[in-house]
C-alpha cells in the first residue's frame, strides 16, 4: 500500500479463538449468568458477537457516520427507556434451544447491566416495549357498521385501538439455529459467510463467538389486552403471525389477501380481548415469502404474462422459476417470539398456514382452533393466489373463494 496507509488491511484482528471477560453462555436462568451482548463498534476488546446492532438499520447508521452527521463515538442515552410493561421471564428462556433466534432478556439490559453500562461498555437493547393505538380505516368501518364495538378501553369512540407493541430485533445463537435446521454448525457459518460475500469474516475465523447480529428485518408484537395474560393458557389466546407484506399491507394491493387477513386477525384480537380474553398479532418482516420485494414484483409479471394468463396451477413453478425457490421463510424460526411471550396454548390461530401450524406445535405451543378468512373479504384478484395454495397443501381445510361462494348461494337458490 502507498501514501498514508503503512499496513495492510487484516479480514479480522482476531483469526482464533479468544477469551473474553463478557462471555455469554446461552440459556442460563440469569441475565446475569448469560452475560450481555455487546455489538460495540467502538470498542472492539468488548465485543462477544459477530456483526453490529440495528440489524439492516447498521448501514444507515454507518451512512450517517460518513456524513458526519453522527458520532461514531455516540452511544444511546437510555433514561426512561425501560419497558412500560412486564414481559418474563418465562420458564422458556432458559429451557434447551427453545429460543435461538432472539435475546429474551433484550428488553432488561439497561436494568440488568446498569453498572456495566455505567462503566463505559456499549450495551444495547435489542428489544423495546411501549404502549400506542391503532387506527385502521377498515376497523373504523366495522366500527361504524356494527361490527366491532367500542368499549372505551381496547376499542375507543374514535377508533383507536389500545395496544403494547414490542419490537424485536433478531439475534441469533448458531448452534442453535443450526439444530433447529438440522445442519451442522460448521456448514450453517460457511454458507452464511459465502452467501453474504464474505461480509462476516468471523463466521468462519471465530468459532468461539456463538451468537451473530443479522442484518435483517425483526418483528414487531402487538398486544390487545393485558400482556401477561399471554403466558396464561387458561386465558383464550387469540392470534395472528402475519409475515409482511408491503404492497397489500401498506398499499392494499389487491393481488394477495395479506391486508385483509391482517385486518381480519386484528378484529378476531379486539373481540378477544373485549370478552376477557388476550389477542397477539406478531408482524415479521419477511417480505415476499423472504424473497424480497424485488423478486415479488419480477414473479408478478412472469404470472401475469405467460401464456393464458395468471393460473393456479403455475403460481408456485413462475416464484421458483425467478428465485429458485418456492418460499424462503422456513416458519422454524417463527415460534422464537411466542416463547419468549411465555405462550404455551394458542386458542384460536387465526392462519391457515400449515407451515406456520405444525412449526408452532414442533415446538411445544398447543393450538385448539384455526380460523380462515372469512371468503368474502378475499379480493377477486386473490382468487389466484388462493386456488395455488390450496393445492400445494399450504392450508389444511378448505376455504371459498369470492366466485366459490356465489356459486354456492346460487345452488342454495336454486333448491329453494
Amino acid at each position: 500500500m502507498t501514501g498514508n496507509r503503512s499496513s495492510h488491511i487484516r479480514l479480522t484482528s482476531h483469526p482464533g479463538p479468544q477469551a473474553h471477560r463478557w462471555a455469554l453462555r446461552w440459556g442460563a436462568a440469569t441475565p446475569a449468568a448469560r452475560g450481555p451482548v455487546i455489538g460495540s463498534v467502538t470498542r472492539p476488546q468488548d465485543r462477544n458477537v459477530i456483526g453490529a446492532h440495528g440489524g439492516s438499520y447498521a448501514l444507515y447508521r454507518a451512512l450517517a457516520v460518513s456524513a458526519g452527521a453522527l458520532s461514531p463515538l455516540q452511544r444511546p442515552d437510555l433514561a426512561n427507556t425501560h419497558p412500560v410493561v412486564e414481559i418474563g421471564p418465562y420458564p422458556q428462556w432458559s429451557e434447551p434451544d427453545r429460543i435461538v433466534s432472539l435475546d429474551p432478556w433484550g428488553h432488561l439490559v439497561a436494568d440488568a447491566f446498569a453498572d456495566a453500562i455505567g462503566e463505559g461498555i456499549d450495551i444495547r437493547p435489542t428489544i423495546a416495549i411501549t404502549r400506542a393505538r391503532l387506527n385502521m380505516a377498515e376497523l373504523n368501518a366495522l366500527l361504524a357498521a356494527g361490527a366491532l364495538a367500542a368499549d372505551g378501553q381496547v376499542m375507543h369512540a374514535g377508533g383507536d385501538v389500545s395496544v403494547a407493541k414490542a419490537a424485536v430485533d433478531p439475534v441469533w445463537w448458531l448452534p442453535g439455529i443450526a439444530r433447529r435446521f438440522g445442519v451442522s454448525e460448521h456448514n450453517l457459518r460457511r454458507i452464511l459467510f459465502e452467501q453474504t460475500g464474505g461480509m462476516f469474516p468471523e463466521l468462519v475465523t471465530r468459532p468461539d463467538l456463538d451468537v451473530f447480529l443479522p442484518p435483517i428485518g425483526g418483528i414487531t408484537a402487538y398486544i390487545f389486552g393485558e400482556p401477561r395474560d399471554l403466558a396464561d393458557p387458561r386465558v383464550p389466546l387469540t392470534c395472528r403471525v402475519h409475515d409482511e407484506c408491503n404492497g397489500s399491507d401498506v398499499f392494499g394491493s389487491d393481488i394477495c389477501t395479506c391486508r385483509p387477513y391482517l385486518i381480519h386477525g386484528i378484529e378476531e384480537c379486539i373481540r378477544a380481548a373485549q370478552q376477557g380474553g388476550v389477542g397477539l398479532v406478531v408482524y415479521n418482516r419477511k417480505e415476499g415469502r423472504a424473497l424480497g420485494e424485488v423478486t415479488k414484483f419480477l414473479v408478478y409479471n412472469a404470472r401475469k404474462r405467460q401464456k393464458g394468463g395468471d393460473q393456479a396451477a403455475t403460481y408456485f413453478e413462475r416464484t421458483e422459476c425467478v428465485a429458485g425457490v418456492q418460499d424462503a421463510r422456513f416458519q422454524q424460526l417463527m415460534p422464537d417470539v411466542l416463547h419468549w411471550l411465555g405462550i404455551t396454548r394458542i386458542h384460536r390461530l387465526v392462519s391457515m398456514s400449515n407451515m406456520k401450524h405444525d412449526a408452532m406445535v414442533a415446538q411445544g405451543i398447543q393450538v385448539d382452533e384455526r380460523v380462515p378468512i372469512p371468503p368474502e373479504r378475499i379480493p377477486p384478484d386473490a382468487a389466484v393466489e388462493i386456488e395455488a395454495k390450496k393445492a400445494a397443501g399450504y392450508y389444511s381445510e378448505e376455504i371459498q373463494t369470492p366466485e366459490d361462494l356465489q356459486r354456492t348461494i346460487g345452488r342454495t337458490l336454486d333448491r329453494t
